[in-house]
This record gives structure tokens, sequence and C-alpha cells, in this order.
């Protein structure tokens, strides 16, 4: 695939695999994209996954021909995108490899070198020339590991992004961007707001007309949809207006209340996303509980504490730095109802969430005393 004159993609798409990093289910596959920069002098951006090495290969060996590439740019040392480079460098044993200090120091950790006698470290603002194409290193450390780095072609306006700007899905599959790209940002460097906040101001001041992601489509049209949408998600803004509610529900009572809850939401025009999370892919309700600007959480008193799936549906909010929304508690105690208690501890230390006054409290199965909680947590919901 050609993305300018002088660059081309050289990646793969993976459809065996099941789980990304281990926990994101993938319906759709991956794709570990590559790019290869032909001029005077050849670059390589990034590798890709082990498994994928040899068809990567021979993708590098179709596209330049008879040509060597001179430089591997290792740009983020994920083993999605660096577990193939000591095959690279077997087929091409005179490479030299360009990278940060810190990946260095990654690879003599995943790979026993660091690559010193045929290396090149790079930092912030350091350039290297291809002949017509100039390359400038932008550091972007914690986005989402500390050695990523990402590279600026002045000549063609191009920017490798590295994580940044990827979706989950191969790229033979047709899909809408937006959907998997928000799971895959709020899942993978959602914690890193503030890192992502930093590269948008240097990106900021850089003439790009294309970016070349390591995952998904390259993106060369309404850049700025794409450059907005990072900036709401990296400073934790709400996207959507609209209600995400996620419940766990053991004999089905607590069930009832949301769907009632639901129900007086849709029909005052509210959208909302339900998620049960026993059974839900819980990525997709945490990507739902970012993007909306209300959050309902409702669940059971559980050993004193609360329902697992909801616990760890909290702890994935808040290792990402959950904030800036309205919270809702529903709750169902039978003889001791503590949920509502422990779900607030658990939130604390989240900045700049709004409580609302109107809360649900149930003792086993609901009443009408509760159907009244319900009506006035919705009209609240919906100021």
């Amino acid at each position: 695939m050609k993305v300018t004159k002088d660059i081309k993609y050289i990646g793969v798409n993976d459809h065996k695999i099941d789980l990304f990093e281990g926990q994101y289910i993938v319906p759709n596959g991956m794709a570990y994209n590559s790019y290869a920069i032909i001029d005077e002098k050849i670059a390589i951006m990034d590798s890709v996954d082990i498994n994928f090495s040899a068809e990567w290969i021979e993708n590098v060996k179709a596209t330049l021909g008879e040509r060597q590439p001179d430089y591997l740019i290792i740009q983020h040392m994920e083993p999605d995108h660096s577990s193939s480079i000591m095959e690279f460098v077997k087929a091409f044993p005179e490479v030299t490899i360009v990278s940060s200090s810190k990946a260095f120091t990654m690879m003599k950790a995943f790979f026993g070198t660091d690559f010193s006698e045929g290396r090149i470290i790079v930092g912030e603002g350091d350039t290297l020339s291809l002949g017509k194409h100039i390359l400038t290193f932008v550091t972007a450390p914690m986005v989402h590991w500390p050695e990523v780095i990402v590279t600026y072609d002045s000549t063609d306006k191009v920017l490798f992004s590295a994580d940044g700007f990827g979706k989950f899905g191969a790229l033979d599959v047709d899909e809408e961007w937006a959907c998997e790209a928000r799971r895959y940002y709020i899942g993978i460097v959602g914690k890193y707001g503030a890192q992502v906040q930093s590269l948008l101001k240097k990106a900021a001041g850089l003439d790009i007309e294309i970016i070349c992601p390591l995952h998904g489509p390259v993106l060369k049209e309404n850049l700025s949809y794409y450059l907005g949408l990072y900036d709401t998600w990296s400073s934790y803004r709400p996207e959507t207006e609209g209600v995400c509610i996620a419940y766990t529900s053991v004999y089905g009572n607590t069930k009832v209340a949301v769907d009632e809850l639901a129900s007086a939401l849709e029909a005052k025009g509210v959208k909302v996303a339900v998620s049960d999370l026993a059974r839900c892919d819980m990525a997709e309700a945490v990507e739902d509980a970012f993007r909306y600007d209300r959050l309902v959480l409702a669940t059971t008193t559980y050993n004193a504490d609360i329902f697992p799936f909801m616990k760890e549906f909290i702890n994935h909010l808040t290792e990402r730095n959950y904030q800036n929304r309205t919270v809702a508690f529903i709750e169902n105690g039978s003889w001791a109802p503590m949920a509502t208690k422990v779900m607030k501890a658990m939130l604390e230390k989240s900045k700049n969430l709004t409580y609302t006054e109107a809360g649900v409290k149930i003792l086993c199965a609901m009443n009408d005393e509760n159907r009244e909680q319900i009506k006035a947590l919705a009209e609240e919901l919906c100021k």
C-alpha cells in the first residue's frame, strides 16, 4: 500500500489473536503497522509481532527489491512492535538501529544486546537525513511506555505516531474508527492523559498532513477530527451527553431497578448505555463510562463489600484517572446495605466528580418507595 510516493506500508494483519495484551477482546483482529521510507537511504519504521516476522520481512524484500534497508527505526519497545528486531537483523545484518536511549536499554533486557556497535541513539529534536526526507524525532515518554519516540517527516508532512491514534482491528476489516480507537485509547493509554496532552502540544507545531500509527489505518483526511478526539480523551472531558449505567445483579432485583431507570431516562430523550458487568466486555463498559458525562453505578453489598465485577470496574476507572463526571448510585443491601459507601470510598481520589443527591437503596426487592427514588434520580440526572 502506498502512503506517499516514497512511503510504503509493509505491515501485517493478525486474525489469530483473541486477546490483545492478554485482556482486550479483538473480534476483528489487529494490525501491526510498519512503513518503508524509500530515499537515497531507506528507513524501515518499526517491527511487528514475532509471529509475523517472516511475513513482514517478505513484505520488506518485495517492497525494496534489490535494495537493502539502511535504518530500522524503533519508536516503541512493546513486543507487538519490537519482537521481530532480531529476525530483521539476521535478514539485513548491515542495518543500523535507530531508537531512544531507554529503548536500547530495553533491547538489552529483551534480546541480550543493545546493538552498541550498530546503532544511533536519538532524542528530542534530533534529525536523520535519508536524502530529501529529513526525519525529526520527538520524545513521547509514557505514551504509553517511557522509551517512546514519534517521528516527523517534513518532506511528506507525515507523523509516524507510534501507538498514538491507533485502534483495534485488522486493516482488511471495514469498521468505524472512533469506537475501536476509543476503546483502545482508554484501555491502553487512558492513564496517561497529561503525557498525551504534552505530545499534542508538540504536534501542534508541526505541519501534519498524514498520520501513520502502529495500529489501525493511515489517517489522511479530516485530521482535526482525530486530533480533537484525542484532545477530549486525554483531558478527561466527556465526549457525549448521556448516561452510562453499569450494574451487577445476583438474583435480578438490582437489574429491575436499572431497567426502570433506563426506561425513565430514555422516555425523557436521554441517550443511555447499559452494561451488565458480569456478562459484557469490561473494556466496552469502561469506554462508555469515559464517553458519557453521567454515570450510574448499581450493585449489591457482597461480603460486607461490593460485588466483584463492580469492584473490578471501578478499579479500571480509577487507575485511568476517571474524573469530570456526575455519578449516581443504586445499591441493594438486603439486611446490611453498604454498597454506596464502599463505591464512594473507591472514588474518593477521583477529581471533579459530582454526586447526585438522589439515590436508590433497595432492601432485597423493589418496592413503591424505590420506584419513587428512581423517578427522583431520573429527574436529577436530566437537569
